[in-house]
């Protein structure tokens, strides 16, 4: 043991000292994630950190990318943006992380990109479809799920389909549920059909009284909900208590597997929109591998939407590393991954060039379904 600490040591001495403060040595790749691993929103942090451990650790266990491990460090934010700050400052500054990792949420996101931007430390597959992230153009994030405007005309479809009239959205009173609102509002807009109303809730925070008594009123045919699982399900059983029977349709950052537990029975027909291949499907070749390597992370029964986005992206951002060589930079990291057009993880593509970083813009319906299964 003893010897391969000192061999890796005198390998990493060899490097440049520019080298070392790119968050890597000879032997091994630090990537940072901050994310909520404790709190009300704890287990999409959870979920997609253990998705994305799934892949890397098989990478490491064959060796590594060019030569070398993937060390994840993950840092609980609370998904509150302040702690999502301190630690990109202490991933950029004192950690010296390579690149940066399926940050989780919009507001968390939205603080600490002026720390990795200015630092030039690239981030891939944040857990968020905000437009903030996409435009204006940021070259150092690089988004693999489509984004919530993509998502939200999606669900807006479906209640024009439906012709369903009275549309109520019920969101986070922050930066995610703003953006979300937003994708609503051009979506709603462009098919000339008119919101009834809208009611909030505070990040983390399960208090939604006041949304309830302000859009139980209006009676809706539907309520697009942005927010988290914990929020939407204390939503969606008061408003079924208040006599509100309404289409609850979710966009796919509320956490599918955690909204369907918490909701238990009252979760049949509730529908939420995907940004990742149905996590049950083995037909699809990403989906067979991820069954396949995530028990040893997790267990089988713990299989989900928010998993396999981590395991996607985990798998992005490998091939990034491997197209970027054995003389790697952050810059080299960069182009190469600019360098994925229609790239497929299989069975589903990611692409980006020098001036579009989208990834994806796969989505797909999904609902609730009996013993909080979901159909498709």
């Amino acid at each position: 043991m003893h010897r391969k600490l000192f061999v890796a040591a005198a390998l990493a001495a060899t490097l440049p000292a520019t080298t070392m403060a790119q968050g890597f040595t000879a032997t091994t790749i630090v990537v940072g994630q901050s994310a909520a691993t404790s709190g009300p929103a704890s287990e999409l942090g959870i979920e997609m950190r253990a998705g994305a451990l799934a892949y890397f650790n098989a990478i490491n266990a064959r060796g590594g990318v060019n030569g070398r491990r993937i060390e994840l460090r993950t840092l609980d934010d609370g998904y509150e943006p302040d702690r999502s700050l301190a630690n990109t400052r202490r991933f950029v500054e004192t950690d010296q992380a390579f690149a940066l990792f399926g940050y989780v949420g919009t507001p968390t996101t939205l603080a600490s990109m002026p720390v990795f931007t200015r630092a030039q430390v690239p981030l891939v597959g944040p857990f968020t479809g905000a437009e903030a992230f996409r435009k204006p153009f940021n070259r150092y994030i690089f988004n693999v799920r489509a984004s919530y405007f993509a998502e939200t005309d999606k669900l807006v479809d479906l209640l024009a389909t439906l012709k369903l009239q009275r549309i109520a959205v019920f969101y986070q009173n922050d930066a995610y549920g703003k953006a979300g609102l937003e994708g609503v509002e051009r979506a709603t807009k462009a098919r000339n059909m008119p919101i009834a109303g809208t009611a909030t809730v505070e990040r983390n925070s399960s208090d939604v009284k006041a949304a309830v008594a302000a859009l139980s009123k209006l009676d809706p045919q539907a309520v697009i909900m942005i927010g988290a699982y914990n929020s939407c399900a204390a939503f969606i059983k008061a408003m079924k208590a208040a006599g509100i029977h309404a289409q609850f349709l979710n966009v796919s950052f509320v956490g599918s597997r955690a909204l369907a537990a918490e909701l238990g029975s009252e979760g049949r027909g509730v529908g939420v929109s995907q940004v990742v291949p149905f996590p049950w499907n083995i037909g699809t070749p990403v989906v067979k591998e991820y069954q396949k390597l995530l028990p040893a992370e997790g267990g089988k029964e713990n299989f989900s939407f928010t998993s396999l986005e981590g395991f996607i992206a985990a798998k992005v951002m490998v091939e990034g590393l491997r197209r970027a060589g054995r003389d790697l930079t952050r810059e080299k990291f960069v182009a190469a991954l600019e360098t994925m057009s229609d790239y497929d993880v299989g069975g589903f593509t990611v692409t980006y060039t020098p001036s579009d970083h989208s990834g994806s813009r796969f989505v797909e319906l999904t609902a609730i379904g009996r013993d909080g299964a979901f159909i498709r």
